[in-house]
C-alpha cells in the first residue's frame, strides 16, 4: 500500500512539473526578442522537465511488480516505453537552455537566428508533444490494458483511461501531420480526458491502492470466511 501511495504521489507531482515546464514566451511571435527578459521561463521549464524523469520512471517502477503478476508479458513494455519516454524528457530539458543562447545571439543581430529559432521550437514540439506523448501513450495502453483485465482498480477507471490515452496519441499525430498546434483548443481538448483520469488514478492509488478487492470475483475465487 505505501508503494501505491508514493506511485500516486509521483504522479501528481508529475502533473505538477508538466505545468511549470510551459514555456509562454515560447508561443509568442516574437519569442526571441523576449528571451533576455523571460530567462526564468526557460530556466523553471528546463527544471520541471527534468523533475518529470524520476516522476515518471518512478510511477512505473512503484507499479511493475504488482503488473508483472499480473502479466509476465506485458509488464515490461509498460516499463519499457517508460523508459524511452525518459529520455525524451532529457531531450527537452537540454532544448531549452539553447533558447537562451539563441535569445543573446537574437540581440545581437546574428544572421539565420530566427531560422534556426524556429528550427528549434519545431523540435522541441516534436519531442514534448509527438514523440513523448507517443512513447507515453504506448506504455499506458499496456498499463489500462493489464489493470482492466486484473481488475486492481475499476474497470471504469482503466476503460477511461484506454479512452483517454487513445485520444491523446490521436492529438499528437495531428500535431505531426500539422493538422492541429500544440496550443490549441482541439488539441487541449482530446487531453483533457486523460489529464483528468490521471489525477482520480492517483487519488485512487493514494487513497485504496491497487487492490484485489476491487476485482469481484476475489473472494469467490480465494473462498469466503
Amino acid at each position: 500500500m505505501k508503494t501505491d501511495r508514493l506511485a500516486g504521489a509521483l504522479l501528481i507531482a508529475g502533473m505538477l512539473a508538466g505545468v511549470l515546464s510551459v514555456v509562454p514566451a515560447l508561443e509568442e511571435p516574437d519569442y526571441l526578442a523576449l528571451i533576455p527578459a523571460h530567462e526564468s521561463q526557460f530556466i523553471l521549464g528546463a527544471i520541471a522537465q527534468f523533475v518529470m524523469i524520476p516522476a515518471y520512471v518512478g510511477f512505473a517502477l512503484c507499479l511493475y511488480p504488482a503488473l508483472r503478476a499480473e502479466s509476465a508479458a506485458l509488464a515490461p513494455g509498460f516499463l519499457g516505453f517508460r523508459l524511452i519516454a525518459a529520455t525524451f524528457h532529457l531531450a527537452g530539458v537540454i532544448i531549452l537552455p539553447l533558447f537562451l543562447v539563441l535569445g543573446q545571439e537574437h540581440a545581437s543581430a546574428a544572421p539565420g537566428v530566427e531560422t534556426l529559432g524556429e528550427l528549434l521550437r519545431t523540435a522541441r514540439d516534436l519531442v514534448n508533444h509527438v514523440a513523448l506523448i507517443l512513447a507515453l501513450g504506448l506504455g499506458d495502453l499496456l498499463l489500462f490494458r493489464i489493470l482492466h483485465r486484473s481488475r486492481l482498480v475499476p474497470r471504469w477507471l482503466s476503460a477511461w483511461g484506454l479512452l483517454g490515452t487513445g485520444a491523446a496519441m490521436t492529438a499528437s499525430f495531428l500535431v505531426l501531420s500539422q493538422v492541429t498546434g500544440v496550443v490549441t483548443p482541439l488539441y487541449l481538448t482530446m487531453n483533457a480526458p486523460l489529464a483528468l483520469q490521471t489525477l482520480v488514478l492517483a487519488v485512487w492509488l493514494m487513497t485504496r491502492g491497487l487492490t484485489p478487492a476491487a476485482r469481484p470475483d476475489y473472494a469467490d475465487r480465494h473462498g469466503r470466511r
